[in-house]
């Protein structure tokens, strides 16, 4: 049986690391696939249980140097602990100082501020012999698992120039004369150099670039709970199912549960992306991180932890940021030959380096500089940076991409698909129009009462909506005796001051509707009303667009993206509602296998189709689309199907979702042109000398940072 499981894996330097990792995987039989995401350094592995254990791949990834650590839903994920810079950091930091000012000096012709050369050795040493351990373990676990990473590049080039400088200083037969050329600075400076970009490139994978940090903190440490009849202040982990747990104004709510007493406004929108909060009473339902805007409930706890929806949305978050894109193949391929390639280069710049100038010092720097500019590392991060900070944005306006790959291919839609009922409209029936009958006695308001008073005996969804509206109103309804029935005509009844009032099919009613000019007339349900057999009106009843329909067709419309809409409905009703939107592409009457087949249709034509659904007869079209979205709390088997999942029954969550994945992908296609045109750039450049090591080690680790940096600016993206 097929199983799927999570590792974090520990000791990553580049992207060569993960390619190592997925590469050993892939080759087993036992394993249907494996992916390795460097900038959430996380594992995803699908594989035969029937064949092997999670044990055992656990130890496959630990045989080619790195820790992995299964990860369940169980338990949510943990807080990163904050990073410092740690003793080594600032001991290496500290050693470089002198080097830096010995170096602004050689720059403004001072080079009595270098520190003399025995003191260069000295701290050199400390350095190459001690604090650059961490580099040469990583780069010897790399060899040995066979496959070369960044470190192996910063370890042959540093340790080059200090063996080159220790012999030019102690065995030459300059050294005698004091006139031996030591390049110790360099070495230091590049450990010193790739060393912080790698803390910061860390520290910001560990917190920026991941959203599952703020997620964490809105579930409460300490919370009231009730107890024995006491309420005590409890650690989160000691709530159970079923506790009293009360949350007062400014707090946040600890669990899922629905309210015991009290009252109050709650704001969700961490999880439903709506900023405006929902209103809380006895009866209602809280969930797990919802901050109480206003009053004090409180609520017993049905839902715990990653049972809550919370939960659920945070594991989902981290499986579809620890997921890889299509795109990142592209980095994938390359970072495979990446190191491997530098080395050749770096080796033929020093022969014919070497050949040219007759200089072999010069031919070694020109190497160090090859070794010490190329990154792996901005191609490893360019695609997942991006999707981590992506997937983050997304969620926080209510959107649960399943993995990368939905992101990816939601930002090459250009045609979506929409159902009707519950996604364009309310899904459920209100009084579009009144007609009074000319000289009846009647007008609107005495209609809606009388029509009411009947109505509100009746279970029907068209009378409930005829109750609302009178009630909306703040209408007296009269009371009504005597109400009777009639299966498939309507309901009767005596009203008080009013005499014997029958409300339901025009003909039941006997009135004769004129001909409007008001399509709604055409495509509504009718209840028609007459008191004593003389008929005194009708209301058109239509299933409502959704407030915010219309804008979310503008903005599809805004960017080119073609928008359909396919219902069960008859074609006059789908009509009538693509024509309030400005919709062309209408289609009624369509069974779940028709809006299948039209999905398919589109795709042949070469349309990437988009289809948004939330019941069951949605499902075909769902699974036929190029990416699909699906309404929570629809159908079970509608949110299986799809893509990703709106939190919202909103089309404007729709829109944000296509747009939040193009301007993803973009973000990703200018990480990956920077990081291919730095090393094309950079690689060159260090090879005929316009680089030397020391610059290229601090382009080298800026670089990371830089794509980094270019990523977080999807926070700010303006998506409108």
């Amino acid at each position: 049986m097929q199983q799927k499981i999570r590792f974090q894996i520990e000791g990553m330097t580049c992207q060569a690391c993960a390619s190592r990792i997925e590469k050993v995987l892939n080759k087993k039989d036992f394993v249907e696939s494996a992916g390795v995401n460097f900038a959430s350094e996380e594992a995803q592995v699908t594989f035969d249980d029937s064949k092997t254990s999670v044990a055992d791949i656990a130890k496959i990834i630990e045989k080619t140097g790195y820790g992995a650590k299964e990860k369940t839903e169980d338990t949510l994920p943990q807080p990163e602990a904050e990073q410092h810079i740690g003793w080594r950091l600032w001991l290496l930091l500290a050693i470089n100082i002198p080097f830096l000012i010995g170096m602004a000096g050689m720059m403004i012709g001072r080079h009595d501020w270098m520190i003399p050369p025995l003191w260069q050795f000295v701290l050199a040493s400390v350095v190459q012999l001690w604090l650059a351990i961490p580099f040469y373990k990583s780069a010897w676990a790399s060899i040995k698992g066979g496959l070369a990473n960044m470190d192996v590049l910063v370890t042959i080039g540093t340790v080059s120039i200090y063996l080159y400088s220790v012999y030019m200083l102690f065995f030459s037969p300059h050294a005698a004369h004091g006139m031996a050329h030591v390049y110790f600075e360099v070495g230091v400076m590049v450990i010193g150099f790739v060393s912080l970009g790698k803390f910061l490139e860390h520290r910001t994978k560990k917190s920026s670039l991941n959203s599952l940090g703020l997620l964490l903190k809105l579930t409460p440490t300490q919370v009231n709970v009730q107890r024995n009849g006491e309420w005590k202040q409890l650690p989160i982990d000691q709530v159970q199912i079923g506790d009293l747990i009360r949350a007062n104004h400014g707090e946040r709510i600890a669990a899922d549960g629905v309210i015991e007493s009290g009252s109050g406004w709650a704001d969700e929108s961490h999880l439903t992306g709506e900023s405006n909060p929902e209103e809380k009473k006895a009866g209602g339902k809280v969930l797990a991180g919802a901050l109480m805007t206003e009053g004090s409930v409180v609520y017993r706890a049905t839902q715990l932890g990653s049972q809550t929806l919370l939960g659920d949305m945070m594991n989902a978050l981290s499986e579809a940021q620890g997921s890889k894109a299509p795109i990142a193949r592209v980095a994938d391929k390359a970072a495979a030959v990446f190191v491997p390639t530098v080395v050749g280069i770096a080796l033929l710049t020093f022969i014919v380096t070497w050949l040219i100038k007759s200089d072999w010092t010069v031919a070694l720097m020109h190497a160090v500089a090859v070794l010490v500019i190329a990154c792996p590392c901005a191609l490893g991060l360019a695609t997942p940076a991006a999707i981590m900070v992506g997937m983050g944005k997304a969620v926080k306006h209510g959107i649960w991409f399943k993995d990368a790959a939905a992101m990816e291919e939601a930002a090459h839609v250009d045609a979506v698909v929409l159902d009707k009922t519950g996604t364009l409209t309310e899904g459920k029936p209100q009084v579009a129009a009144v007609y009074c009958v000319p000289d009846s006695g009647f007008d609107e308001d005495a209609l809606y009462r009388i029509a009411a008073a009947v109505e509100q005996n009746a279970a029907h969804p068209l009378a409930r909506a005829i109750v609302s509206a009178a009630q909306t109103r703040s209408l007296e309804i009269p009371t009504a005796q005597n109400a009777q029935t009639v299966v498939g005509a309507g309901i009767t009844a005596e009203v008080e001051g009013v005499g014997l009032v029958k409300a339901g099919k025009a003909e039941f009613a006997e009135l004769a509707l004129p001909k409007f000019s008001d399509g709604v007339w055409d495509i509504a349900s009718i209840v028609a009303v007459s008191v004593d057999n003389k008929p005194i009106g009708a209301f058109a009843l239509a299933d409502a667009l959704k407030a915010d329909t219309a804008e979310a067709i503008g903005r599809l419309k805004k960017h080119n993206i073609d928008v359909y809409i396919m219902s069960g409905d008859n074609q006059g009703t789908v009509e009538y509602v693509a024509k309030q939107l400005g919709i062309t592409h209408a289609f009624g009457n369509m069974s779940p296998r028709d809006k299948a087949a039209e999905v398919q249709k589109l795709k042949a034509a070469g349309k990437t189709v988009a289809m948004v659904g939330d019941g069951i007869n949605d499902a075909p079209a769902l699974a036929a689309a190029n990416v699909s979205f699906a309404m929570k709390g629809g159908a079970d088997v509608a949110e299986h199907t799809a893509s990703a999942t709106l939190m919202q029954h909103s089309v404007n969550q729709l829109a944000d979702a296509l747009l939040v994945s193009q301007a993803t992908l973009k973000n990703i296609k200018q990480n990956l042109f920077f990081a291919f045109f730095y090393n094309i750039l950079g690689i060159p450049l260090a090879a005929l000398g316009f680089l030397n090591p020391v610059i290229a080690g601090a382009a080298m680790a800026a670089s990371s940072v830089s794509v980094l940096g270019n990523a977080l600016r999807l926070k700010r993206v303006n998506i409108e």
